[in-house]
């Protein structure tokens, strides 16, 4: 049996919430069912969301074990700008000098 990453595992529970996300924009359940659905859906929230601070804290590792000084406003950004764009692809916004 092949064990699963945890790249895997997020990106099931991702896959699982935008499932669940279009069960309930669809209202064709019963409240009850909704409610199932919600919980699951506030607890792969969590379980993401933790993936993701786990992933945040490794490149502060990463960045630190390199000598480089920590700038986790790169890592906030590149999250940030994911959500702005609403397709799961990062959109570098063009940078000014003054």
């Amino acid at each position: 049996m092949a064990t699963k990453t945890k790249g895997t595992v997020f990106e099931q529970a991702l896959e699982r919430l935008e499932k669940i996300v279009e069960e309930l924009q669809a209202s064709e359940l019963p409240l009850e069912a909704r409610l199932k659905r919600f919980e699951e859906g506030v607890a792969l929230v969590r379980e993401c969301k933790k993936s993701l601070d786990t992933a945040a804290k490794k490149v502060e590792v990463l960045i630190k074990s390199s000598g480089g000084k920590v700038e986790t406003r790169l890592f906030d950004e590149v999250r940030q700008r994911l959500r702005e764009t609403g397709s799961g692809e990062y959109e570098a916004k063009e940078e000014t000098t003054d």
